[in-house]
C-alpha cells in the first residue's frame, strides 16, 4: 500500500463529494495506516494507527445494557451518536479499543473510510475507498436503515479475494476554549453494522431468553406471563392489606378489593400492551398512590365516622382518582408530555422515586414488629433468597431470584399456621374470633393486640367470601368529588408520571429497542391516565401506572415478550372472578404483609436511585441536588408532620404522620386549599419532585452530566422498520389514529 496513490485517492473522494473543505475543518487529518515493508500487517502498529487516528470504540463492555441514540447534524451532514449510559457514567464504563478486522485481502490493498454526507435523518451511509497498488480506487457504498442492515460487506478486490470490513466508531475529541479535552462525538458507525446496545435485524437481543415480538408457544407464554406477575406479587395484593384495615373495612371488603386490584391491573396490562408505549410493562396499584390515600383516610373528617366508614372514605378515594386520571390524560393526549419530557431527566426521576419508597419508613417495622416471631423470619428469608441464594439455578431457572417473594410469604405463611395450631396463641377464656370477642373481656384485652396480628385464622374472608365475585363499576357507590382531595390526586399523578418516564427509558434499555419517541411516552402517559380512571371508577382506592419494580423483573428474568404479559394478565382476569383467590390472599396475617413491605419499599428506594447511573455520579452537582432534595423531601413533611391531630388518642402511632393534613401550620382564608397544601407538603415524593426539579433545572450542567434523556426521532420510525413494530399502534388503529400527533410513534 502506498502513501501517495491513498492520499491521492482520499483526496479524489473527498473533491467528488464537493465537501473537501468542510470534512477538513470538523475532523483531523488521518494518515492511511502503513505497515513496514518487511513485514506483514502487525497488530500492534494497526493499533496504534487506530488509537492515534480515532478509530475506537466507545462500547460500555456490556453486553444488552448499553443504549446509543443517533441525531441527526444539519450543519455537517453527519449522524452524531451518544451513548446513553455509557458517557453518562462519568468514567464508569472505560472505552475498550477495537482493531479493525482484516479480512484476506491482497498485501497490496489497503481500506480508506470517508462519511458520505448525502443520507437524510434516520439513514446512514457509510463509503468506503478500496485502493489498488496503482492507485486506481473502487468506491463501494453501504447503507443500513434502521436495524435491517447486517453491516457486513463482502468485497471482492479482483475477483479472487474475500474481505469483511468491520467499521468502529469514528471518535472526534472537542476541544473547549481552554484547550482541554471535551466530550467525544461519535459518528454513527458501528462494529458489525449493529447500533451500539440496540437489538439485531430479527428484534431478539441475545441477553434475553425470549424479545419484544418473540413468541414462544403457548406453553411457554402462559409460564412466562405467570411467572411475571407472581414476580410482583407484593405490589398487587399488598396495599389493601394497609388501607382497607385503616378505612375500616372488613376482612370481606379486604378480599373485595384485591380482587378489584387483580381486575384493573390485568385490564390495565393488556391497554398498555397494545395501546401505550407497548414496553412488556406491568400496570397496576402504584405505591405512589398509597401515601395519599392515607392521608385522606386519616382526615379530622372520617376520624369519628362509624357508620359506613368504608364505603364513604373509598367513594372519596374514587372522586379524587377519577379526576387526577382526567388531568393526566389531558397531559398526554394533548401532547404537553412530550414539552415537559425536556425538563425530566434522572436527576429528577431518581430522588422521587427513592422518596416514594421512604416515605413508609414510620410505617414499616412498627407494624411488622407487631408479630416479631413471624416478621423477622420473613425478612431474614427474603433477603436469604435475592441476595444468598440468587445465583443458584434449579433446572436452568434461578427461583430464588424470580421468586423470592411469592416463595418466602408462603412458606412463613405455613410457619404462621404451625404456631397458630400448636397453641402458642391460645389465650385461657380467649376466643380466636378477633376482635369483638376479646375486646370486652379484660383478660384477653391485652393478648387480642397479638393474637390479631399473628394468628394466621384470624381473618374470616374465607368464610365470608363467595365463591364467584366479578367486580363491577361503581360497586361502593357513587364517587364523591372534593376540591382539596382531588387537587392532591392532580399532583400525586404528575409524580406518577414523572415515575413511570423513568421506567420507560429504563425497559427500552433492557429490551435493547431504542428509546420511545416523545409521542410515545406521551401515548403512554394518557393511557396510564385512562387504566387510572377505570380503577377509580371500579374502585381499587389507588391509581394504577407503570411498577417501578417491573425492570428488575426483566433485567432478572429475561423475559421481555408483551404476548406473554398478555396471557398472565387474562389470568389475573380470571382469578379476580374467583372470589375464593382475593380472600386467600386477603387472609395473610398483618405483620407478614407488613414485613415484607419493608422490603418492596427498600426495593423502590434502590430501583430508584439506580437511575443516576445514567448521569455522572461523581458530579458535585448531581450529588449536592440529589442529596438536598432527599434530605428535605423528609425533613420538610416531617415539620408539617409534628402537629399532631387534636384527637391523637384516636390514631396509631404509624398514622400520625399521615394527619397533618388536617392539623398544618399552613392556614388560609379557604379550609379546602389548607387541606391540599398542608397535604402536599407533608408527602415527601412531592416535596422531593419540586426541589429536584426546579434545582436540575436551573443549576448549569452539561448534558452528559446530567444524564439527559434522548428520545427517539419520529423520522426514526418512519424509516426503521423494527422500530414500528416496537412502538406503532397495532394494525388497523394505527390508520384511524394517524391523524392525531400524540398517538403517533
Amino acid at each position: 500500500m502506498e502513501t501517495g496513490s491513498n492520499s491521492d485517492s482520499l483526496a479524489k473522494a473527498e473533491t467528488s463529494n464537493g465537501r473537501g473543505n468542510k470534512l477538513g475543518s470538523m475532523l483531523p487529518k488521518i494518515e492511511p495506516f502503513v505497515p513496514k515493508k518487511d513485514q506483514n500487517h502487525n497488530p500492534r502498529e494497526l493499533r496504534s494507527w487506530a488509537k492515534r487516528t480515532g478509530f475506537v470504540s466507545h462500547l460500555s463492555g456490556e453486553t444488552g445494557t448499553a443504549s446509543s441514540t443517533e441525531r441527526f447534524d444539519s450543519s455537517t451532514g453527519f449522524h452524531v451518536g451518544k451513548s446513553g449510559r455509557d458517557q453518562r457514567a462519568g468514567g464508569s464504563s472505560p472505552k475498550i479499543e477495537i482493531d479493525p478486522v482484516l479480512g484476506r485481502t491482497r498485501p497490496n490493498m489497503g481500506v480508506e473510510i470517508e462519511m458520505d454526507s448525502g443520507s437524510g435523518s434516520g439513514s446512514r451511509q457509510g463509503r468506503k475507498t478500496v485502493a489498488d497498488g496503482n492507485g486506481l480506487g473502487e468506491k463501494v457504498e453501504e447503507r443500513k436503515v434502521g436495524l435491517n442492515g447486517n453491516g457486513v460487506e463482502n468485497g471482492n478486490g479482483n475477483g479472487k479475494g474475500n474481505g469483511v470490513a468491520s467499521v468502529t466508531p469514528l471518535v472526534v475529541e472537542e476541544k473547549d476554549e481552554e484547550g482541554k479535552g471535551g466530550r467525544d462525538v461519535e459518528i454513527g458507525m458501528y462494529p458489525e453494522g449493529e447500533e451500539q446496545g440496540h437489538e439485531g435485524g430479527n428484534g431478539h437481543h441475545p441477553g434475553l431468553k425470549v424479545g419484544l415480538r418473540d413468541n414462544p408457544g403457548l406453553g411457554a407464554l402462559i409460564y412466562y406471563g405467570l411467572q411475571h406477575f407472581l414476580s410482583l406479587a407484593g405490589s398487587l395484593i399488598f396495599i389493601p392489606s394497609v388501607m382497607v384495615p385503616a378505612m375500616g373495612g372488613t376482612d370481606k371488603d379486604t378480599a373485595s378489593v384485591i380482587s378489584t386490584m387483580l381486575l384493573v391491573s390485568g385490564i390495565s396490562t393488556i391497554l398498555h400492551s397494545y395501546f401505550g408505549t407497548r414496553l412488556p410493562l406491568v400496570q397496576g396499584s402504584s405505591f405512589i398512590y398509597l401515601a395519599p390515600a392515607l392521608v385522606i383516610i386519616n382526615a379530622r373528617d372520617y376520624r369519628n365516622l362509624t357508620e359506613h366508614k368504608f364505603r364513604h372514605i373509598m367513594r372519596e378515594l374514587q372522586g379524587a382518582i377519577i379526576v387526577g386520571s382526567i388531568f393526566q390524560s389531558i397531559l398526554g393526549f394533548s401532547g404537553l408530555m412530550s414539552l415537559l419530557l425536556r425538563l425530566i431527566n434522572p436527576v429528577v426521576v431518581a430522588p422521587t422515586v427513592a422518596a416514594v419508597g421512604l416515605a413508609f419508613f414510620s410505617y414499616g417495622f412498627p407494624q411488622a414488629g407487631s408479630c416479631i416471631e413471624v416478621s423477622v423470619p420473613l425478612l431474614l428469608l427474603v433477603l436469604i433468597c435475592t441476595l444468598y441464594l440468587r445465583g443458584i439455578s434449579i433446572f436452568g431457572h434461578r427461583l430464588f431470584r424470580i421468586y423470592a417473594v411469592p416463595l418466602s410469604v408462603t412458606i412463613t405463611w405455613i410457619y404462621a399456621f404451625f404456631l397458630t395450631a400448636g397453641g402458642a396463641y391460645d389465650y385461657k377464656g380467649c376466643s380466636p374470633d378477633i376482635p369483638s370477642s376479646n375486646i370486652l373481656v379484660d383478660e384477653c384485652r391485652k393478648h387480642a393486640y397479638t393474637m390479631k396480628h399473628c394468628r394466621a385464622d384470624a381473618s374470616n374472608a374465607w368464610r365470608t367470601a363467595a365463591w364467584v365475585r366479578i367486580p363491577y363499576p361503581l360497586q361502593w357507590g357513587v364517587p364523591i368529588f372534593h376540591f382539596r382531595t382531588s387537587l392532591i390526586m392532580i399532583i400525586v399523578s404528575l409524580v406518577a408520571s414523572v415515575d413511570s418516564v423513568g421506567t420507560y427509558h429504563s425497559a427500552s434499555l433492557l429490551v435493547s429497542s431504542k428509546p420511545p419517541t416523545p409521542g410515545v411516552v406521551s401515548r403512554g402517559i394518557a393511557f396510564e391516565g385512562f387504566c387510572s380512571l377505570l380503577a377509580g371508577i371500579w374502585g381499587s382506592g389507588t391509581g394504577s401506572t407503570t411498577l417501578t419494580e417491573n425492570t428488575h423483573t426483566i433485567n432478572i428474568t429475561k423475559m421481555a415478550s408483551r404476548r406473554a404479559l398478555v396471557f398472565g394478565a387474562l389470568f389475573l382476569i380470571l382469578f379476580s372472578v374467583v372470589g375464593k383467590v382475593g380472600a386467600i390472599l386477603a387472609s395473610i396475617p398483618l405483620s407478614l404483609a407488613a414485613a415484607i413491605l419493608c422490603f418492596m419499599w427498600a426495593l423502590v428506594v434502590a430501583v430508584g436511585l439506580s437511575t443516576l447511573q445514567y448521569t455522572q455520579t461523581a458530579s458535585f452537582r448531581n450529588i449536592t441536588i440529589v442529596g438536598v432534595s432527599l434530605f428535605l423531601g423528609l425533613s420538610i413533611p416531617t415539620y408539617f408532620q409534628q402537629y399532631q391531630p387534636e384527637s391523637i388518642l384516636m390514631l396509631p402511632s404509624y398514622f400520625v404522620p399521615y394527619a397533618a393534613a388536617s392539623d398544618g401550620p399552613v392556614h388560609t382564608i379557604n379550609e379546602q386549599l389548607d387541606f391540599s397544601i398542608n397535604a402536599l407538603l407533608s408527602m415527601s415524593m412531592v416535596v422531593t419532585l419540586l426541589v429536584a426539579f426546579v434545582l436540575d433545572n436551573t443549576v448549569p450542567g452539561s448534558r452528559d452530566e446530567r444524564g439527559v434523556y434522548i428520545w427517539s426521532c419520529a423520522e426514526d420510525v418512519a424509516t426503521d422498520p423494527s422500530l414500528q413494530l416496537d412502538y406503532s399502534l397495532p394494525g388497523k388503529f394505527s390508520s384511524l389514529c394517524c391523524r392525531s400527533s400524540c398517538l403517533r410513534a
